[in-house]
């Protein structure tokens, strides 16, 4: 019986409900240490947003959300999409292992993105906190299913076919000619010759943290909203 509730445990994850913004809070908080340590390694990182992202993973930890708690990867879609903005790292190194370009939904924006949504058909991108898990191959090739975590604001990124994957639209040839990169239907497209790299180091259970300035969301986030003076001050500052 033991083996067969051990099996059980990465579908129960993936298919975990996402939480309300009304949940208790969590009690996480971020090493200034290991924030200074990974952002001399991540050149336009913002402390804020990794010490939101650091927050907003351990509260997922604490809730049995995130299998694989080595791993965090942050995507910071206020900087522009010519410009790296997905970084993962590995926290118990405290090492960054990949700065990479990632493209945003179509109906976001040019190559800023302004607008976000958790509607089925809005070809837009999703924020806040996700959950790796599955591969597969599909119209994209290969392919690394994202579960939403937070209730209204990405929990529909499943049914949504909300993936990360390659192609080839996130390249320097496509800002050269663009001006930006080509944009997805909402998906975190990377680079095509990095994305079987990148999908089997972060695959499986770890936290991917979306961010953008969104003052609502910043507010009322359940993973940092009610506690998070970081979060607070961020939210304040869009008004």
């Amino acid at each position: 019986m033991k083996r067969i509730l051990l099996a059980l445990v990465p579908v129960l994850l993936w298919f975990s409900p996402a939480v309300r913004a009304d949940a208790p809070p969590c009690n996480a908080g971020a090493s200034e240490s290991l924030v200074g340590a990974l952002l001399r390694q991540a050149p336009g990182l913002k402390a804020d947003v990794l010490r939101l992202a650091l927050n907003a993973s351990r509260c997922a930890d604490e809730r049995g959300l995130v299998r694989r708690h080595d791993l965090l990867t942050v995507i910071d879609y206020s900087l522009p999409s010519d410009k790296p903005r997905l970084f993962v790292f590995n926290l118990d190194a405290r090492k960054l292992l990949f700065r990479e370009l990632v493209a945003h939904g179509k109906n976001s924006g040019g190559n800023l993105a302004s607008f976000f949504s958790n509607s089925p058909g809005s070809l837009a991108t999703s924020i806040g906190l996700f959950v790796t898990a599955d591969t597969y191959i599909g119209g994209n090739g290969y392919s690394l299913r994202l579960r939403g975590l937070e209730e209204g604001v990405n929990d529909m990124a499943w049914d949504r076919a909300i993936v990360m994957h390659g192609a080839s639209y996130v390249s320097r040839a496509a800002i050269a000619a663009l001006g930006r990169l080509g944009r997805s239907w909402g998906c975190p497209a990377v680079r095509a010759e990095m994305a079987h790299k990148i999908i089997d180091t972060v695959k499986g259970g770890s936290p991917i943290f979306a961010y953008y300035p969104d003052r609502d969301w910043l507010r009322h986030s359940a993973f940092f909203g009610h506690t998070n003076s970081g979060a607070t001050a961020m939210a304040s500052a869009r008004r």
